[in-house]
């Protein structure tokens, strides 16, 4: 009895390794083909998520080179209209001038006040028994000239004191954008709270803006009052950033750095050729200065210069050639920065 129990026991035990073994046999494939078909699947899902990285780098790059080639559009557009209205803005009439220089004058009244300045010279040269030739030169400096270098002056003086002043406020424009406020509203600040002239170039963007205009339409007239290359950089940068997008705050915080940069250059440029200048200074007032301790000293010696024909040539050809050599060192002396 007890050996038959050990027989079935053994059978039994064969019986299930039997059944294992078959089972096994059977479910091996069909394991394996599960662990190839994960095998692939992670494949393919490793695949796709580099498909995925590689469209997005491929997106990044053609959405920088749109950008590029937006950017190198706008400028070459910028470019051309600088170009056409470089020949206009460099020598512009005398009401644009003016307009330019802040002075509230008419062209018509500029030309009345030109003649008449003409006129005072030319007779205070005639009271002064002049000869004829210098009297006539008196009545063109006065009516060509002097008006015109004044008007000139006051130009120059007014972009000094905007370039002066417009770094400060493009300074605050980026405080007031990084603030949270929109660009129209820093242009407004500027128009109602900063000093001459900066005030009122900001308010001609305002009240363009109020005609329909857009801000960097208006931003690039600004050329059209302020004759210098720092106003034709701001709305440069407007344009592109309108155009190409981008954070404006950044890009006029770098034209403010730039602005203050160039100030410092010209600054350092200007001290480099104080010793230049005055040295031309002197050379120039030499010849006055000679010739008036002359007439001082020995009055009958210089006097024939004044009182012969051949005299009177002779100070013409010489104050040709002295004008000659000064606007040379004055071309020397002065550097575009």
């Amino acid at each position: 009895m007890f050996g038959i129990d050990n027989t079935m026991l053994a059978i039994g035990g064969l019986a299930g390794l039997s059944a294992g073994a078959v089972a096994y046999a059977f479910l091996f494939n069909r394991i394996d083909n599960e662990k190839k078909a994960e095998r692939r699947f992670q494949t393919v899902r490793a695949a796709e998520t580099d498909r995925s990285v590689v469209k997005a780098t491929r997106d990044r790059m053609n959405e920088a080179a749109r950008r590029r080639k937006t950017v190198h559009d706008s400028l070459k557009e910028l470019e051309q209209k600088q170009k056409a209205q470089g020949a206009y803005l460099k020598k512009p009439p005398i009401k644009i001038q003016i307009k330019q220089a802040g002075l509230s004058v008419t062209p018509r009244r500029f030309y009345l006040y030109s003649g008449a300045c003409g006129g005072l010279l030319a007779l205070a040269a005639a009271i002064a028994g002049t000869p004829l030739l210098v009297t006539l030169g008196a009545l063109v400096v006065g009516a060509l000239g002097l008006p015109r270098w004044f008007v000139s002056f006051w130009r120059a003086r007014r972009v000094k004191a905007f370039l002066n002043e417009f770094p400060n406020a493009l300074d605050i424009i980026v405080r007031a954008i990084k603030s949270g406020l929109p660009l129209n509203d820093g242009i407004r600040l500027i128009a109602n709270e900063s000093p001459e002239p900066v005030k009122t170039e900001f308010r001609r963007i305002v009240d363009s803006q109020q005609m329909g205009l857009t801000v960097p339409d208006a931003a690039l007239r600004m050329t059209e009052t302020m004759p210098c290359t720092e106003a034709g950089f701001f709305g440069i940068v407007l344009q592109i950033q309108a155009q190409a997008g981008g954070n404006l705050s950044e890009a006029l915080g770098n034209l403010s750095r730039v602005l203050r940069d160039r100030k410092k250059m010209k600054a350092k440029v200007q001290a480099l050729s104080m010793e230049a200048k005055a040295s031309a200074a002197i050379i120039g007032a030499l010849p006055f200065i000679v010739a008036g301790l002359v007439y001082l000293t020995s009055p009958n010696y210089i006097m024939p210069l004044f009182t012969t024909h051949v005299g009177n040539l002779v100070l013409g050809i010489s104050g040709v050639w002295m004008l000659m050599g000064i606007l040379v060192m004055r071309k020397m002396m002065n550097f575009e920065v």
